[in-house]
């Protein structure tokens, strides 16, 4: 295939990513169709909705107009496009490795329809899976569904996960650091390159290698980032108890030495979310399977599950019989509503359990966190409201909103700061302000 004909693009899973590719596709000039199994996703689609919430879908969605639609059938799908990405659930089996059955019936579902196309197909995989899966069962399974052989000059294979957050998944998309690309072979490669070309904001560095070492570079790098992470919290944590320390001025000069860099270098509290828990999980599991001791992924694991005691620690030292605690922070990160391993879920569940009355308010996520908070935890829509009538604060996510809670705090309440997020706010207005990740600071009003 000529790698300038590429029009026709088949998105299969139209979820928290796959809706955003998809739109972020049709706004560079390609033809895409969008397969899922949800009805009510492809009606939201074909009626230029977006049926999940990310910033800057909408308008992608708007923007695209007939270039972007949607279909149950994989015969039409597969029919009308040249490339089809699959970007599914890999979700974790009790075992931490990934469960990739999801990827596996799409597969078949596709090669079924390829066994009737006479010209070159590319089947890409977005999801996240493990070393040995490309070149095991995901490629079997669409050489025995299809009837082709892979790099025969009718089929191709590509794994290209990508490097995206909920909440900036569009701006990830359009300006990535480096574009993965594990191939088949160089035509596989050169077609999913051009389509990058074509896609990218900005220059970023193209690595194309086999597949097992894309699938090992895709979960070392979320793994790295967490180690960094947890690093930065380990730091926050000494900090605390040496006179005189503070993180942020520690992490900012040892960020600036270039072997390291400050991205993901902030002692806050421990990473949560879809991606960076279950990809370190995931990382030590394999060392387990292959008999290699991957302690750095483990420590990592432990120092980021103690980073709710540490809260809780902190929180203990100042409560009072009767004091309401309030949690501001409910989704897993900024500019998003998702909730998964929430620190402040977490924090919420763990405090409730220990007899306290506990409030929590987010800008975005109160909606999905009443579904997985149990009672007596109340979630409330009024930030003011939740502030004036608890004792204790403490921010788990770093809102923007969240930086004006001093002014609306009452004079005997504490404001607990993991993030440093309110230090000016709270110097100005002299509220009880207890900054973790340094040593001696609790302000008094």
């Amino acid at each position: 295939m000529n790698t300038a004909k590429v029009k026709n693009i088949c998105v299969v899973g139209l979820g928290k990513l796959g809706a955003p590719m998809a739109a972020v596709l049709a706004n560079s000039d390609f033809n895409v169709i969008g397969l899922d199994l949800n009805q009510e996703t492809i009606n939201q689609i074909n009626n230029k909705e977006a049926p999940v919430s990310e910033p800057g879908l909408q308008s992608y969605i708007d923007n695209a107009k007939e270039r972007l639609s949607a279909t149950s059938s994989y015969k039409k799908a597969i029919t009308e496009s040249d490339v089809t990405f699959i970007i599914v659930p890999t979700p974790s089996q009790s075992n931490d490795l990934f469960n990739i059955d999801y990827v596996l019936t799409a597969i078949k579902q596709i090669g079924h329809e390829l066994k009737y196309k006479t010209d070159y197909h590319l089947v890409v995989i977005s999801s996240t899976v493990l070393p040995g899966s490309m070149d095991g069962l995901i490629k079997s399974s669409l050489e025995d569904s299809s009837g082709k052989l892979i790099g025969s000059g009718l089929l191709g294979l590509c794994y290209n996960p990508e490097f995206i957050a909920l909440g900036s998944v569009i701006d990830n998309m359009l300006k990535p650091d480096i574009t993965l690309i594990g191939e088949s072979d160089p035509t596989a490669g050169d077609i999913l390159e051009s389509i990058h070309n074509q896609i990218s904001l900005n220059n970023p560095e193209i690595h194309r290698m086999n597949f097992i070492n894309a699938e090992l570079t895709k979960i070392s790098i979320n793994t790295y980032v967490t180690t960094k992470i947890s690093y930065a919290n380990m730091l926050a944590e000494l900090c605390e108890q040496l006179p005189g320390a503070d993180v942020n001025v520690v992490t900012e000069a040892v960020g600036g030495d270039s072997r390291i860099g400050n991205k993901y270098l902030t002692g806050a509290i421990g990473y949560a979310g879809p991606c960076f828990p279950r990809d370190n999980k995931a990382f030590a599991a394999i060392g387990k399977e292959v008999g290699v001791n991957c302690d750095i992924a483990i420590a990592t694991d432990a120092i980021n599950n103690r980073q709710i005691n540490r809260m809780i620690n902190c929180i203990t030292r100042i409560v009072k019989p009767l004091d309401t605690i309030a949690v501001l922070g409910l989704s897993y990160k900024i500019d998003t509503c998702e909730v998964d391993k929430s620190q402040g879920i977490a924090l919420c569940i763990r405090l409730n359990e220990m007899g306290f009355m506990v409030k929590a308010f987010d800008p975005q996520a109160n909606t999905k966190a009443r579904e997985v908070l149990p009672e007596p935890i109340t979630v409330d829509n009024s930030l003011e409201m939740v502030v004036q009538n608890s004792q204790i604060v403490i921010v788990t996510t770093p809102w923007n909103d969240f930086k004006s809670v001093p002014a609306i705090m009452k004079s005997t309440s504490t404001l607990i700061d993991p993030w440093r997020h309110c230090e000016n706010n709270a110097k100005k207005f002299k509220i009880n302000y207890i900054q973790m990740g340094k040593c001696q600071n609790l302000y008094h009003k």
